[in-house]
């Protein structure tokens, strides 16, 4: 399922962007470019929705587009003009997302005994399973 909250873009004096989710608590991010500005608001906003399902925590509503305040977070100290921003919306699947960038497997090489590989293989362990288990309880991680 797709996604799409409205964000407001800061076009900085020094060529930066900044980049503001009014609905989500203001959550903000940034980029050198307009394109990593927009990479990084979808990562921004995946990160924070599969944050908050995996929590439990509901997330508001996206305000339509036309409703948002394109001056709710001014300040005196602001480093653009009026016309160095807008509002553009984004989205995502967050699901999809997760899949590659937050859930994504590693590789990782151990070492163990010979004779305690030669067990565990007799016995049918997944190394994978335990591993993560072992790294779970080792952090104190509740799933």
């Amino acid at each position: 399922m797709i996604s799409m909250y409205p964000a407001i873009f800061y076009h900085e004096k020094n060529g930066h962007y900044s980049v503001v989710f009014p609905d989500l608590n203001h959550l903000a991010t940034c980029g050198d470019t307009m394109q990593e500005a927009t990479e990084m608001a979808v990562d921004c906003l995946a990160g924070y929705l599969y944050s908050e399902k995996k929590d439990g925590n509901e997330v508001p509503q996206p305000t339509p587009l036309d409703k948002i305040d394109i001056h709710c977070e001014d300040d005196e100290d602001d480093d653009y003009s009026d016309g160095d921003l807008f509002v553009n919306m984004i989205s995502v699947n967050v699901e999809e997302y997760a899949k590659t960038h937050f859930e994504k497997s590693v590789r990782k090489s151990l070492t163990i005994p010979k004779w305690l590989n030669d067990m565990a293989i007799s016995r049918k362990v997944n190394f994978s399973r335990v591993l993560q288990k072992a790294l779970m309880n080792e952090m104190n991680i509740q799933v």
